[in-house]
């Protein structure tokens, strides 16, 4: 018997003592069986990552109002585990450019999905130019049989079924600037400097992406933010520029660029103006961001499931502006205040750097698309396995233990009694 089917045999005895007369077991009826089932899903769902979802009747009238505009629904994390349509025959091996010491797993890697496991495999084009290639005699037999694409001209869309990435954290970031809509499921193998979302080792590859393509994986949905620049119409006969948008998995960051002086940002919630950001900037990130850039900048470290977006100041002229978390449906908007002395500049996960004159805005806000992450082992292990290991999370050297110190506490209660004795014996004062 379970630990989950303890509870149920506990709380059906005790149902039962309370409801017999004289308090000894006896037959349940039927609400107080309903009131038991009740309790016992609660408690497993308040083990999710989400509380339970809420009832949506306030008394005997009071009710939310259905919305037939909602878009996103907040599925229980617990849950949320990678299946399979049909298998999966097309695979992206996105590698870490630059970088001799990929090139032995990458070649390892490629060679077994294409051989072993006859799939299609994408790679960028940029990747095959590496000279260094050659001199691997396994890598001249598939290299013919890889098909290549160029991230600013082709559109992977409806192409990729399954995304490996071989490096450090930016591999992730690149995968997810390649897919501006739907995003295959990523499984990140740790081969760079920090690895916080590469939760995998290559020791082992084909057990695991073995588990991955039989569906035995659970997901992480890293959210993304939406972004939507809009630039101010310079004549009004014509017509105004298609506004920019980008998606971004870590923050979108809204800075004073190479200007000396401080940034003037206005800061809009749904359309009502919350401040006025003056000092070095803004950054709104998403919760899988939380961990990057914004921590650095005094941010608390909000775990990816959670639905939220997180706005930072950057070194601000004010002691009490905190960071703050807003629900993950609002809709921000920023853009340069009337009376800033100079532009604002925008970069999207560290790339892509725009600028906002006056009259420009930027609107950023929970994205549908997230980026689906295959967990090594589940949704609150890897992240917490994560922070230990890369961010060095509440790590101090432990105290010793009390019979450890023993000795020390035996020779102060002397030394005490000591100082106590001589206290005693000393002349008082004429």
């Amino acid at each position: 018997m379970n630990e989950q089917d303890l509870m149920v045999a506990r709380a059906l005895a005790a149902e039962s003592r309370e409801n017999s007369p004289g308090g000894s077991p006896g037959p349940l009826r039927k609400t107080h069986l309903t009131k038991v089932i009740d309790k016992l899903q609660t408690f497993r769902r308040t083990r999710s990552l989400n509380a339970p979802s809420p009832i949506q009747q306030f008394g005997p009238c009071g009710r939310i109002m259905k919305n037939s505009a909602m878009v996103m629904q907040i599925q229980d994390p617990a849950s949320q585990r990678l299946t399979w349509y049909k298998p999966p025959l097309t695979v992206l091996v996105i590698k870490k450019v630059h970088d001799a010491q990929i090139l032995a797993p990458f070649v390892q890697l490629v060679h077994w999905l294409v051989h072993d496991k006859s799939m299609v495999v994408f790679v960028e084009a940029a990747v095959l130019d590496d000279t260094l290639l050659a001199e691997y005699g396994d890598f001249t037999s598939v290299k013919e049989r890889l098909m290549t694409f160029r991230a600013s001209t082709d559109d992977l869309t409806d192409k990729i079924d399954f995304i490996i990435c071989l490096g450090g954290d930016g591999t992730l970031l690149h995968a997810s600037s390649l897919f501006q809509q739907s995003v295959p499921p990523v499984m990140a193998f740790h081969l760079g400097s920090l690895g916080f979302l590469t939760p995998f080792e290559f020791n082992n590859f084909q057990e695991q992406v073995m588990n991955v393509l039989e569906g035995h994986a659970a997901l992480t949905l890293r959210s993304r933010l939406q972004c939507v620049v809009l630039r101010k119409s310079q004549d009004d006969n014509k017509d105004k520029k298609k506004p920019t948008t980008i998606l971004v998995l870590n923050e979108v960051v809204v800075d004073r660029g190479p200007s000396p002086y401080l940034s003037n940002i206005d800061l809009f919630l749904d359309g009502k103006h919350i401040t006025s950001v003056q000092g070095d900037g803004l950054i709104v990130s998403t919760p899988t961001g939380s961990t990057a850039y914004a921590v650095a900048a005094g941010a608390s470290m909000i775990h990816p499931s959670v639905p939220a977006i997180m706005v930072t100041p950057i070194c601000p002229h004010s002691l009490s502006f905190r960071p703050i978390v807003v629900p993950a449906g609002v809709e921000l908007k920023i853009m340069p205040s009337p009376e800033a002395r100079n532009s604002a500049s925008v970069s999207f996960d560290g790339r892509s750097q725009l600028t906002l004159r006056p009259g420009d805005s930027l609107y950023v806000t929970t994205s549908v698309y997230p980026v689906p992450s295959i967990c090594a082992q589940d949704q609150i292990s890897d992240w917490f396995d994560s922070l230990a290991e890369c961010l060095h999370w509440n790590v101090r050297k432990k105290q010793k233990q009390m019979d450890e110190l023993s000795d020390l506490t035996h020779s102060s209660s002397d030394n005490l009694e000591e100082l106590d004795n001589n206290h005693d014996e000393r002349p008082s004062d004429t």
